[in-house]
Order: structure tokens, then C-alpha cells, then sequence
């Protein structure tokens, strides 16, 4: 289990975390969720000590990670899978770790096979593709056999295959017991992955939820139906007192999750119904409805913004300047 508790993080004048307060349980996928620059990146270094926070406390089972004895035992976590000795081959990198930590040299051919990195065990690092630096990474996660995993974009660079390994490995390792701290961009990824959300918008928290509860209440959704007896199907519903609205002049909608309803009352009223489809919002959808306030770093479609003041230039999106501040924030 990782807590954190009132946790807080500032460079400078320029606050990265402010005051976050959550639990990650074991048991199940917690997906952290944020736009850029939100802390998310922050967030996770200060979980393993590699960030020191300006104040609060953040626990890995009760204790700081300056106190865990042979710490791979405890949480196994991937932040940057580029943090590997080029030099050295994906074996002896993975070695070297076990070395450090007090485990076994087999659990090393154990993780490399779990990974499907044992045909390639002694290339060099810096011959690896993405997609063979993140399992390397995953590798090395999963070494110490640890209770709690903690993964920043994870599917970085796999392929569909790898990326379908890596969502199953996951729900494993929770079935299990463990605790699974997983970030990612990816919302159609992560909504078949997680079962819980952490979203944070400019350091703060936003949304501590489960995924199905997340989606409901910060989206609609609503059911699409089509009748070629659209007005006696509209002043039915009228007089079950159900509201329609409708896009155009063949499709009404009705909000609610309502199907079953609607198509009992147009059975009831003899009415033909040629659709009847609930509507539900992605996460994607949802996750832009409640973000859109906290994205910090816009990009635009090359035509003058509305707040944009005449013969002044204005910043380029993904310049230097936003790119250094949000490296700093992450």
C-alpha cells in the first residue's frame, strides 16, 4: 500500500505537487491520471526518495523508502526506461540490481523470461529498441518479486502484442494482492486496465474514484433512438415524463441510461422502433470534461487566438520555454 498524505512539492515560486492526500490499496489497478505537467512524474519520484517533499509524508507499507531494507523487495518500479547502463547487457544489468538487493542471480533469468527478453539476455542495452528498453524496465520492476508496482507509462514503445502482455501482467500482479500504481496518457488503454483512478490537474487532486463512477460523473449519457413514428414516440415519452432532445430531425435522445424503459413504453404504445442505443462517454471523454480548467500547456491550429494582442508574438506550443517549465513540473 502507498499513502500519501497532505504531500507537497515546490521549486522555486512554481508549486509541482500542492497538498495531495490519497491511498493506493492493494487488490486492484489504481490508474494516475493527469495532463501535462500535472506532477504525476513528481509525484512518483517522491513515492521512491528520489524527490524530497517540501512537505507531507508519502508511506510504502507504513514506512518511508529510506527505511525499506533491500527496497526492490518491497516496490518495483519503472519510471524511465532509458535509466540503463548502455554498456552493460540486459543480464548483467539486471544483475547488478539483484546484486545491490540481496536476491538470487536465477530470479534475474526468471524476470527476463517473464519479459520475453531471454533470447537477446546478453546484448548490449543500447541496441534496444523502445519496446525492449520498457520490458528491460518491466524486467527490473518485477525482479525483487516486490507486493507493490509502480509504472509510468508503461506501454511506451510495445506493440499491440506487448501492450496486450503488459495490461494482462498487470491484472495478475493485482489478483494477486498487490498494489499496481500505473500512469499513462493512453485513456482507451488505461479504461481497459484500471479499475480505480487517481486524477490530479496542476498538483492537485481532482478525482480519487473508482473508473465506473469516474465516467458517470463527469460525462453524459444518454440513449439514441429512431422511430418513423418520431412525434407519437416523442409525446409518449412527453407523458411518461421523460425529457427528449434530439441533434436532428430523425434522432431523438433521451439522458439517463433509460433503454429498457423506453422500449417497454413503445411496445405498450405500438410504436416501431428502429434504434434504440445507449450512449456511454469514454474516459477520454470524461477525463477532458473534468481536466479542461488544468491544462497548462495548449497546443494550437496555427490561427490567431482570441485573446492573442495585435503585433505581439505569441508563444509556440511545445517551445523551449513551455518544454523547460514542464520538464521541471514532471
Amino acid at each position: 500500500m502507498i499513502e500519501l498524505e497532505g504531500l507537497t512539492k515546490r521549486y522555486g515560486d512554481k508549486t509541482a505537487v500542492n497538498d495531495l492526500t490519497f491511498t493506493v490499496r492493494p487488490g486492484i489497478i489504481t490508474g494516475f491520471l493527469g495532463p501535462n505537467g500535472a506532477g504525476k512524474s513528481t509525484t512518483m519520484r517522491m513515492v521512491l526518495g528520489l524527490d524530497r517533499p517540501t512537505s507531507g509524508d508519502v508511506r510504502i507499507d507504513g514506512k518511508h523508502y529510506d527505511q525499506l531494507k533491500d527496497p526492490l523487495t518491497y516496490i518495483g518500479a519503472l519510471l524511465d526506461a532509458k535509466a540503463v547502463h548502455g554498456g552493460r547487457s540486459a543480464y548483467n544489468h539486471l544483475l547488478c540490481l539483484a546484486q545491490a538487493n540481496g536476491i538470487p542471480a536465477k530470479r534475474v533469468h526468471e524476470v527476463l523470461d517473464t519479459v520475453g527478453l531471454t533470447s537477446v539476455a546478453k546484448k548490449m542495452a543500447k541496441g534496444f529498441s523502445l519496446g525492449m528498453g520498457q520490458r528491460l524496465g518491466i524486467a527490473g520492476a518485477l525482479l525483487g518479486d516486490p507486493r507493490i508496482l509502480m509504472f509510468d507509462e508503461p506501454v511506451n514503445g510495445l506493440d499491440p502484442e506487448g501492450i496486450h502482455w503488459i495490461r494482462n501482467l498487470m491484472k495478475t500482479l493485482a489478483s494477486q494482492g498487490r498494489t499496481v500504481f500505473v500512469s499513462s496518457h493512453l485513456m482507451s488503454e488505461m479504461a481497459l486496465t484500471a479499475d480505480h483512478l487517481v486524477v490530479i490537474g496542476q498538483g492537485r487532486l481532482m478525482a480519487d474514484t473508482s473508473m465506473a463512477d469516474f465516467i458517470a460523473e463527469n460525462s453524459r449519457s444518454y440513449v439514441r433512438v429512431r422511430s418513423p413514428q418520431r412525434e407519437q414516440l416523442r409525446d409518449a415519452l412527453k407523458e411518461a415524463g421523460i425529457p427528449v432532445t434530439g441533434p436532428d430531425a430523425e434522432v431523438l435522445e433521451v439522458d439517463g441510461e433509460q433503454a429498457e424503459a423506453i422500449g417497454e413504453l413503445a411496445a405498450r404504445q405500438g410504436i416501431v422502433l428502429h434504434e434504440l442505443s445507449p450512449q456511454r462517454a469514454s474516459l477520454e471523454e470524461a477525463f477532458m470534461q473534468l481536466t479542461a480548467e488544468s491544462v497548462e500547456y495548449h497546443a494550437h491550429d496555427g490561427q490567431p487566438r482570441a485573446d492573442a494582442v495585435p503585433g505581439q508574438q505569441q508563444p509556440e506550443a511545445g517551445g523551449q520555454q513551455q518544454w523547460g517549465s514542464e520538464w521541471r513540473q514532471r
